[in-house]
């Protein structure tokens, strides 16, 4: 199912943006967790709209609610975990006239296609980022049980509009640099001038897109298979399920074309008894397998394709070409918001990964 991420911790989502209600349904979950679930809120409110006038005006507690697979004392049970959360502030006639002139960018026309005309334009529908709520519910979770195992995983805003982030330390990244209010970045400098960016889009009636760097630390040598089966493969594939996400790399990823082989090899050497590399351009992973050292993977946003400004369109029905001004109330840059995705993500498919 397309819906579906992962084999033993298999993850489900379902929902609509202004359905009454999303959620997912998580499989594999070990009997007697608890989930802790104020940290789980603490995560979901860095995902949630409304919450500054850097993202969609928008307004979603994205309170959940478990509805099964806990038994009376609040545990795990066995039985597939269902969360959901309430929609509450939809105002789906803002997308009325999308039914018929597709925005440039979005997936409208595309779905009309597939779907025959009978796809939910509603906030964009079930291609919304709205349904990333649940999967950063998942994603909490993940972290949760990866934790257990000493393992972190920790994103930040690499860039957004061109502006970067300070560089990190691949090999031995800290984690807690990265700044936990506002803008995730290391250097606040930067992320005021990636905020001024954001708001400089949005007076303009315009928007902006980035990227965000993803770090896991604690793994364990030997995860991933050669050929499709990969970490690389397996975690590409799922943050290509992130609306708007359009380039996945690892470690030096592209730049590693323009190196030269002694310049991107990682050395090998023994440090505290166990082997290592003193840098990390690999990202964590050589032939598609895990090799002890942190985990690096960057995902490219799209501009948002909601804009204010006037765009070239058509009418679907009447075959011709015609204006387009989109109404509505949408993120000038996803890019803050994506950061606890991507993290659930990756976490997600990590804790997949891990052998029982």
């Amino acid at each position: 199912m397309s819906n579906t991420l992962g084999s033993k911790f298999r993850v489900t989502v379902f929902g609509q943006s202004h359905s009454p209600m999303i959620g997912a349904v998580i499989e594999g979950v070990p009997a007697g967790v608890v989930p802790d679930m104020a940290a789980i809120s603490a995560f979901m409110a860095r995902r949630a709209p409304g919450g500054g006038d850097l993202s969609t005006p928008r307004k979603e507690a994205d309170a959940v609610r478990i509805v099964a697979g806990l038994n009376d004392r609040g545990e795990t049970c066995g039985a597939p975990l269902t969360a959901v959360i309430e929609n509450t502030n939809a105002r789906s006639q803002d997308y009325d006239a999308l039914r018929d002139v597709p925005r440039p960018g979005h997936a409208d026309f595309a779905a009309a296609v597939k779907y025959a005309g009978h796809n939910d334009i509603r906030g964009g529908g079930q291609f919304s980022g709205r349904l990333t709520a649940p999967l950063c519910f998942a994603g909490a979770l993940a972290m949760q049980l990866l934790a257990e195992r000493g393992i972190r995983v920790k994103a930040r805003i690499r860039s957004v509009a061109g502006i970067p982030d300070a560089d990190m330390d691949f090999a031995r990244p800290d984690l807690d640099a990265i700044a936990g209010a506002g803008l995730p970045c290391v250097d606040t400098d930067a992320a005021a001038r990636m905020a001024d960016a954001i708001r400089q889009a949005r007076a303009e009636g315009d928007s902006v897109g980035g990227v965000v760097e993803c770090f896991a630390t604690g793994l364990p040598a030997g995860l991933g298979d050669g050929m499709f089966d990969g970490v690389e493969n397996q975690i590409a594939r799922a943050l290509f399920g992130i609306p708007a996400v359009k380039g996945v790399e690892f470690g030096a990823g592209f730049a590693a074309a323009d190196m030269r082989g002694s310049a991107h090899n990682d050395p090998f050497r023994v440090e505290g008894g166990r082997v290592v590399t003193e840098t990390n351009r690999h990202g964590g992973a050589l032939g598609g397998i895990t090799t002890g050292m942190p985990l690096v993977v960057r995902a490219a946003f799209k501009p948002t394709p909601s804009i204010a400004l006037e765009q070239k369109s058509v009418s679907l029905s009447r075959n011709e070409n015609i204006p387009l001004t989109v109404q509505g109330r949408h993120d000038p840059c996803v890019v803050p918001r994506a950061v606890p995705v991507v993290e659930a993500v990756v976490a997600c498919v990590l804790l997949d990964m891990m052998p029982q």
